[in-house]
């Protein structure tokens, strides 16, 4: 078994949390895109500033898990 097969094998048993953890640091080692042809990278950092301007702009995980049961059942 190679490394990354023993670490994908250990990660699938954290917890959600801790696998969102993982991808986020994990995510953030790699350098910066060069090129971002949907502005998407943009549009993160601009919802980003929003959040740490006003806290309250945002929603917790469960109301978000609510909206999407919600918009499936329409």
């Amino acid at each position: 078994m190679t490394l990354l097969q023993d670490l994908e094998q250990r990660a699938e048993h954290l917890s959600e949390s801790q696998r969102a953890a993982l991808a986020s640091h994990l995510l953030s080692s790699l350098p910066a895109v060069l090129a971002d042809a949907d502005d998407g990278v943009a549009e993160a950092s601009r919802r980003d500033a929003e959040l740490d301007a006003d806290p309250s702009s945002g929603m917790s995980e469960e109301e978000f898990r609510l909206s999407i049961a919600a918009s499936r059942k329409r």
